[in-house]
């Protein structure tokens, strides 16, 4: 650390600024998650009380700033933990970025690619996020999407957007749509698919998979989908948009199967119906957008670009994205 405690009046010029946009715009360098240490361990005050991040500034009070770090102290910081990951690999997820701003990192995941480490999974995003991190902060983890789904993959910046996006996620209060290329056609063309569903297995060596149960079973959970069909190439597939309202393991996946209408590619919900030719290879189900909430402004609205085996899929089956809208709530409406 260098330096000594300040304490700076805010001039007139600078008031109305939240705390945190006028702490880190005074002091370069200074990242989101050290001003909310700063915030929590009392650091930083104002007129001589605790403050928030979010608080607005008058003209005449004063500012307490702590002993900051060097920038020399800062590059340190973010090259130790960026020792562990390659080159290689931060070049990958940093090209995978679509949305930053001082809380939250949006990625869009490719398909094949695991969330988390596990059994034989030793590359996984999990490992590759010190590649992202402010030098304070390593970037969090607040949802999945399975492994062979692509998509909007979201992550916290600090401790305190990883607490109100967990609330937002538990809540439902994000909405989350996706792209999934099914086979046949479901009817009616838009709908609610709910069910009672449970953990089980499948035949032989298979996995894990979902399987369906009553409300009286033991680990039974109940799930519910809206679906609506954006596109259709005759009665052999369809295009179509989905909204979980609920947050069940493999929920989409089980869903489609159920109702007659598989998702293409899919080794573990495989349905019944012939394969399509000239297909991509891969699971056809897209983490298409996501919709965070904001107090105040405009909703943050963040939507990933189709993996090459879907857009080949679609070319194949003559889908063009402009019928979905330009809102991707649109096909709800």
């Amino acid at each position: 650390m260098s330096g000594d405690v300040r304490n700076i009046e805010v001039t007139y010029e600078e008031s109305g600024a939240r705390l945190d946009r006028w702490f880190k715009r005074k002091f370069e360098g200074v990242t989101q998650g050290q001003v909310e240490k700063f915030l929590r361990t009392g650091q930083i005050r104002v007129d001589g009380a605790r403050a928030k991040s979010s608080t607005r500034l008058e003209p005449g009070q004063t500012v307490r700033v702590p002993p900051l770090p060097s920038k020399a102290e800062l590059e340190r910081a973010r090259e130790a933990r960026g020792r562990q990951v390659s080159d290689k690999d931060a070049a990958f997820i940093r090209n995978m970025l679509i949305y930053q701003d001082d809380d939250i990192i949006a990625l869009s995941k490719p398909a094949g690619l695991a969330v988390q480490g596990g059994t034989n999974t030793n590359r996984h995003i999990d490992g590759m996020l010190d590649a992202l991190s402010d030098g304070e902060h390593r970037p969090k983890l607040v949802h999945r999407l399975d492994r062979d789904t692509s998509g909007v993959l979201l992550l916290a910046k600090h401790p305190r957007a990883a607490a109100e996006l967990g609330d937002m996620f538990r809540e439902r209060t994000l909405k989350k749509v996706y792209w999934a290329v099914v086979a046949g056609v479901p009817a009616p063309h838009q709908g609610q698919i709910r069910s009672w569903m449970m953990k089980g297995f499948g035949p032989g060596d298979e996995k894990e998979r979902m399987v369906p149960a009553s409300q009286s079973d033991k680990g039974s959970q109940h799930a519910v989908t809206e679906y609506a069909v954006v596109s259709t190439a005759a009665q052999r597939a369809a295009w179509v948009a989905l909204s979980p309202l609920t947050g069940r393991t493999h929920q989409l996946r089980f869903h489609m199967e159920e109702v007659g209408n598989a998702i293409i590619g899919d080794p573990k919900y495989p349905g019944r119906r012939e394969p399509l030719n000239g297909v991509g290879e891969g699971l056809h189900l897209h983490a298409r957008a996501l919709v965070i909430p904001k107090k105040s402004g405009r909703d943050i609205t963040l939507v990933a670009p189709l993996p090459k085996h879907m857009d080949q899929t679609f070319k194949t089956l003559g889908f063009l994205l402009e019928e979905a809208g330009t809102n991707p709530w649109d096909p709800f409406e």
